[in-house]
Order: structure tokens, then C-alpha cells, then sequence
């Protein structure tokens, strides 16, 4: 599935999900789950609600997928719908759950809480950049970079099995594309 699917563009992906294609859903998720469970992470979701978070925004693409106006920017449209999805469950949980008040809250806590809405929106804005520059990058880079986020506690030994690789490259990959996501983030950056 993943080398039919490897170089087929996200919005053709979308189309042929659209109609039913199953291979097409799954590169999909390969392609944009972490960087959407990023996405809700960033917004100071804990795992249980992040995933609350992607698991709606799946549902939100499954109800729209014919009504996206930009089929090629469904990465971003899933990321967004992630984002949203997110800060909306965290308003949700902090009306069921308030703070209490500073009388209330011993001061170390105030030190340690939850970010606000803005910076998690940010913070998950930080993250959707990051994602898009992985995204940009070509293999073994792109899987290996989505490995190490998803599965972080996965060792060398794993990660040479996932890519196919011998366990000895995974190091020396690893630091070459971090290298290079780094020079791709802080290109963008300068531009920006």
C-alpha cells in the first residue's frame, strides 16, 4: 500500500478516498495523523483528548470530503480542523473542570498551568509549520521523522526494521534529517 500510494498527491488521495478507496484513506493517515496528533498535543490536550481531537477531525473530513474547496491542501485543511477541534474540546474541559480561584490555587500551581488558548494556538501553529516541513522532505527522512514522533519511545532496533535499513544507519540518518528539517524550518523562517 505505501508505494502505490507513496508519490500519489493529497488531493488525488482525497478524490480516490472519496470513492471508497481504502489503500488511498490509509495513506492519508499515514501521511497526516502525527502532525495532527501534534497539532492537538500542542494545543496542551492530554493523550486521551488529542486523540478525541483527530478522531473528530477525521469524522469532520469523512462529512466533507466533497465540499473541500482545495482537495491538495488537505494536510493543512486536516491540521486546521485538528487545531479547531482541539481548542474546542479544551474550552469544554475547562468548563467542567474550572480552575480554581488564585485563593484556592496553591502558587506553585500558577507557575505550572495549563497554557493559555493563544499560546496553544500558536504553539499548534509552530507545530503544523514544523509537520509541513517534514512533510516537504524525501524519504528515508519523511518516514523516519514521523517514526521518531509517533512511536518516540521506539529504539534503533525498530526503527531499522520499520524503514529497512541496518541499525547502524538509523543514527547517522536520524542526525542528517534532523539537520536538514532544521535548515528547511529555518529557511522558512527567514522568508516568513
Amino acid at each position: 500500500m505505501e508505494e502505490r500510494t507513496h508519490d500519489v498527491r493529497p488531493g488525488e488521495l482525497l478524490v480516490a478516498a472519496a470513492h471508497g478507496d481504502q489503500e488511498a484513506w490509509d495513506a492519508l493517515v499515514s501521511r497526516f495523523g502525527a502532525a495532527m496528533w501534534s497539532t492537538a498535543r500542542a494545543c496542551g490536550l492530554g493523550a486521551a483528548d488529542a486523540e478525541d481531537a483527530v478522531q473528530a477531525a477525521w469524522l469532520r473530513l469523512l462529512e466533507s470530503m466533497g465540499g473541500i474547496r482545495e482537495p491538495h491542501a488537505v494536510g493543512l485543511w486536516l491540521v486546521t480542523t485538528t487545531r479547531r477541534e482541539a481548542i474546542r474540546l479544551a474550552g469544554r474541559r475547562r468548563r467542567e473542570h474550572p480552575a480554581p480561584s488564585p485563593a484556592e490555587e496553591p502558587a506553585h500551581a500558577a507557575r505550572t498551568a495549563v497554557p493559555d488558548i493563544a499560546s496553544a494556538v500558536l504553539d499548534a501553529d509552530e507545530a503544523g509549520r514544523l509537520w509541513r516541513a517534514v512533510e516537504s522532505m524525501n524519504e528515508p527522512c519523511r518516514s523516519l521523522l514521523r517514526l521518531m514522533a509517533t512511536a518516540p519511545d521506539a529504539g534503533t532496533q525498530r526503527l531499522a526494521v520499520r524503514l529497512g535499513m541496518p541499525p547502524g544507519s538509523v543514527g547517522p540518518t536520524r542526525a542528517r534529517c534532523l539537520r536538514r528539517l532544521r535548515t528547511i524550518v529555518d529557511t522558512r523562517e527567514a522568508v516568513r
